[in-house]
C-alpha cells in the first residue's frame, strides 16, 4: 500500500497521525481563499515526488493528481516486490498480467489565463462573449501540456510508464465513490483471470478556484473559519459540511497464487464488493439509503459473510448533514438488530475528504485496523447528534479485535460502492 495525503508521504505516517488524532486540515496555501465563504482545507504540504522515483523528468508534466499518485505506487509497488526502478524489470512479473484501475479526478484549469481569457473577452456593451477573442487569448498564453494533463485518464498513463504495465487500464471518475469502485472493479478483474496483479486506487485534487467554488455552491463545505482543526465532525449535532482535500491512495491486489509464487507478503484479503446507483438526485442520496442498503447487501453477498461478521465499518463520514444521517439509516436497515454494535468511525474527521482519492485511503486504514486490532476514531465528536445514535468511535482509538472490517464510499451522482476486506489467514 502507499499514499500521499494531507497527514503525510507514508501510510505509517498516516496511521500514526489518526492514531493520536492529529489533523491535517489548515488554512487554504494553494490559492487565496480569502474571499471564499470557506478558507480552509486539506492540503498536501511539502511534497517532493523526486523523494519517491528516480524518473522525476519523464513526468515533468504531471498534475498534482498525477504527482501524488506516483508517490503512493511507488511505495505500494516496493512493498509488493514490483521493480519500478529499471528498463528492464527483473522481478519476473508479467507486464501484460499487471493492470492498473485508478478513481482518478480531472486537473485544475490554468486558473489565472483561463479567468483572463474570460475577462478579455466579455463584451460589456452587449454583455456577451467574444469566442473569437476567448479563442485567441487561450491559445496564445495556454500550456497544451498542462491543459492535455487535466484528462482524468492521466494519472493512470503516468503510472503505466513507471511500472511498466500493459495489462487492463481502467480510469474511473463516480465522484466521492471512484478509489473505492476501483479497487473493488480491481479485484473483479483478478478474479476473472484478466490479470495477476492490478495497481488499484485513486488521485485527486480539487482545491482550486473552480473546485472550491463549486462544492461552497452546493453549500457542501464547511464554513468553520475559526476553526479548522475541528471543522469536520462526521455524525456532530454542530457538524457544518466537509472538508475538501487532496492526494492519492494504491493498493497492489493480487491473485493468491501469483502472492504465493512470488512469496509476497499478504496483508490482507478483498472478500467482497458491492456496486448500486441511487437512481434519484445528483447531489442528494435516497432518503431512505436504498442505493447505500443494496450496496452493502451486494458486498455482504459476495463475500459470503453476514452483516454479524464485520468487525468495524470504515464510513463515508462526510461531515454533512444529509449524508450522516442517511449513511446511518442505512447501517440500521442493512445491519439489524447488530448495527448499534458494529463500530463505525471516519478518518474524514482528521484527513478531511479526499474526494476521487477518499474511498482507496479509508481501505488502507482497514487494512491498518485489522494488522493492529485498533479502529480509528471518529474525531470531534463532543455533542452528538441525537437521532445519530450508532457506535462512533468518538474521539479515542479502540483497540478491539478486527478481523473483518467494510469500507463504504457513497459519490455525487448517486453512486455506492463498497468493499469488504478480511485477515490473511494462510
Amino acid at each position: 500500500m502507499g499514499i500521499v495525503c494531507p497527514m503525510g508521504h507514508d501510510v505509517e505516517t498516516l496511521w500514526k497521525g489518526l492514531l493520536t488524532g492529529k489533523s491535517g486540515i489548515d488554512k487554504t496555501t494553494i490559492f487565496d481563499a480569502s474571499t471564499f465563504p470557506s478558507t480552509f482545507d486539506a492540503e498536501v504540504k511539502d511534497y517532493n515526488l523526486a523523494d519517491h522515483i528516480k524518473t522525476v523528468a519523464l513526468h515533468k508534466d504531471s498534475n498534482r493528481g498525477s504527482g501524488f499518485v506516483l508517490g503512493a505506487a511507488a511505495q505500494a509497488c516496493r512493498q509488493a516486490g514490483i521493480d519500478i526502478e529499471t528498463n528492464e524489470p527483473k522481478d519476473g512479473i508479467d507486464r501484460q498480467r499487471l493492470g492498473i484501475y485508478l478513481g482518478a479526478g480531472e486537473g485544475s484549469v490554468d486558473n489565472d489565463v483561463f479567468f483572463a481569457a474570460i475577462a478579455e473577452a466579455w463584451n460589456t456593451d452587449n454583455s456577451e462573449m467574444d469566442w473569437e477573442q476567448w479563442a485567441k487569448v487561450a491559445f496564445g498564453r495556454m500550456d497544451p501540456m498542462y491543459e492535455f494533463e487535466q484528462e482524468p485518464g492521466m494519472p493512470a498513463a503516468h503510472i503505466a510508464l513507471l511500472t511498466g504495465a500493459r495489462g487492463p487500464t481502467r480510469s474511473c471518475l463516480t465522484a466521492c465513490a471512484a478509489s473505492t469502485q476501483a479497487t473493488g472493479e480491481a479485484s473483479m478483474i483478478i478474479r476473472a483471470g484478466d490479470a495477476d496483479i492490478m495497481i488499484a486506487g485513486g488521485a485527486h485534487s480539487m482545491i482550486h478556484p473552480l473546485g472550491v467554488t463549486g462544492f461552497n455552491r452546493l453549500t457542501a463545505l464547511s464554513t468553520r473559519n475559526d476553526s479548522p482543526q475541528t471543522a469536520s465532525r462526521p455524525f456532530s449535532a454542530s457538524r457544518d459540511g466537509f472538508i475538501i482535500g487532496e492526494g492519492a491512495a494504491v493498493l497492489i491486489l493480487e491473485s493468491l497464487s501469483s502472492a504465493e509464487k512470488r512469496g509476497a507478503n499478504i496483508l490482507a484479503e478483498v472478500i467482497g464488493y458491492g456496486s448500486s446507483a441511487d437512481a434519484f438526485r445528483v447531489t442528494d442520496m435516497h432518503e431512505e439509503g436504498r442505493g447505500a442498503v443494496q450496496a452493502i447487501n451486494a458486498a455482504l453477498a459476495d463475500a459470503g459473510v453476514g452483516y454479524e461478521d464485520i468487525d468495524y465499518i470504515s464510513a463515508h463520514g462526510t461531515s454533512t448533514m444529509e449524508n450522516d444521517s442517511v449513511e446511518t439509516k442505512a447501517i440500521k436497515a442493512a445491519f439489524k438488530d447488530r448495527a448499534k454494535l458494529t463500530p463505525v468511525s471516519s478518518v474524514k474527521s482528521m484527513l478531511g475528504h479526499l474526494i476521487g482519492a477518499a474511498g482507496a485511503a479509508e481501505l488502507i486504514t482497514c487494512v491498518l485496523a485489522i494488522r493492529d486490532n485498533i479502529i480509528p476514531a471518529t474525531m470531534n465528536l463532543n455533542d452528538p447528534d441525537p437521532d445519530l445514535d450508532l457506535d462512533y468511535v468518538p474521539n479515542e482509538p479502540r483497540k478491539v479485535p478486527v478481523n473483518i472490517a467494510m469500507n463504504e464510499s457513497f459519490g455525487f451522482g448517486g453512486q455506492n460502492n463498497v468493499v469488504i476486506v478480511k485477515k490473511y489467514e494462510p
